[in-house]
């Protein structure tokens, strides 16, 4: 199938494509890239941001939920945008050369190794031949991934000034309370939040629940006016392929016409297990291809080699109306009236 043309009809600046390459992080990347282009619509500053740094900090948090559990939930590197804004709140953030992430000798994050060697760990502890756990064993946790990632700087420079974590976040003008969560389920009363049941939601973070038309509204207007959009999505659809197109049919089927997306197929698949959470993008602009077909123009973190255009997927609405968790985005790319519905000033 050769590749299709696209014409660019909004879009919001973006960082370049990065690859994360045998990890489970997508929820680091796409949300720092979130977070690089809210820099720039604010301050003007183009940087790339330690995804490690953010990785290091959450699977300490994450182990120990999961030896609080005892064992009984989710330890994976998977997580979600919220991850993120977590520990920008909590540890700060840190440039890409304070922290690079890579101890290993490869020029790209490979997880394999870290992510087992962490999980046996924990799990060793769970084994029951453990009868009360020491104070050290999140020090010995910790020295795991500070061997492979990195010990996670106290102070770093930046444009000739020395900065913490916490007073980076400050520079950078990004606040954690300017973010909200996004989503659109009938399981639970519209205009309320809830905790979206997903595994990887594990720190429980409760997201608006709003219409399928006005969250397609959010995604809209934040476009529209030079926000751009943390997407949590399912990518599993034979229609989102390696290639860099997303929709809701086969496309190498040219005759095939997408279905109309509705409130109750979305709840319905998601009910059924066909809609999962397993990747997150981050959600740029809007584009049209040869014959008017709007879609939506998203930044993946795959690197620049594995698709037609570069590391950027083109995705038809009905394919982000339907296979869309989640989303993040700055309180003011909401629409006033929506905003006003779920009482946020």
């Amino acid at each position: 199938m050769n590749a299709q043309t696209f014409s660019t009809i909004d879009s919001v600046a973006i960082t370049s494509v990065k690859d994360q390459n045998k990890t489970g992080t997508c929820w680091c990347f796409s949300t720092l890239s979130f977070l690089e282009s809210e820099v720039l619509r604010t301050k003007g500053i183009e940087l790339d941001l330690s995804e490690m740094f953010v990785v290091n900090h959450n699977m300490q948090d994450r182990a120990a939920y999961y030896i609080r559990q005892h064992g009984e939930c989710l330890y994976s590197p998977g997580g979600q945008a919220y991850d993120v804004i977590y520990c920008m709140e909590h540890y700060g953030l840190v440039p890409q050369e304070a922290m690079p992430g890579i101890q290993y000798g490869d020029t790209l994050p490979n997880h394999n190794e870290v992510d087992a060697v962490s999980k046996g760990f924990l799990n060793g502890l769970l084994s029951g031949k453990v009868k009360k756990l020491s104070p050290v064993w999140k020090d010995a946790f910790q020295t795991i991934w500070d061997t492979y990632l990195g010990k996670c700087p106290e102070k770093f420079s930046f444009g000739g000034k020395e900065y913490t974590p916490l007073s980076f976040v400050n520079f950078l003008g990004l606040k954690a309370s300017d973010y909200v969560t996004i989503t659109s389920y009938t399981h639970h009363p519209f205009y309320e939040r809830f905790a979206l049941e997903v595994p990887d939601n594990w720190r429980m973070h409760p997201m608006y629940n709003v219409p399928l038309a006005e969250m397609m509204d959010i995604i809209d207007n934040a476009i529209w006016n030079g926000y751009s959009v943390a997407w949590d999505a399912d990518m599993s659809e034979k229609g989102f392929t390696r290639k860099g197109l997303g929709m809701l049919k086969d496309p190498s089927d040219s005759l095939a016409v997408e279905p109309v997306v509705t409130q109750e197929m979305r709840q319905e698949e998601y009910d059924n297990w066909l809609t999962v959470d397993d990747h997150l993008m981050h959600l740029f602009g809007t584009a049209k291809d040869e014959n008017g077909t709007p879609y939506f123009m998203v930044k993946n973190s795959w690197g620049t080699q594995k698709s037609d255009y570069k590391g950027i997927w083109y995705v038809t609405r009905p394919y982000v109306a339907s296979k869309t968790l989640c989303i993040m985005v700055h309180k003011d790319a909401i629409p006033r009236p929506i905003k006003r519905k779920l009482g946020i000033k």
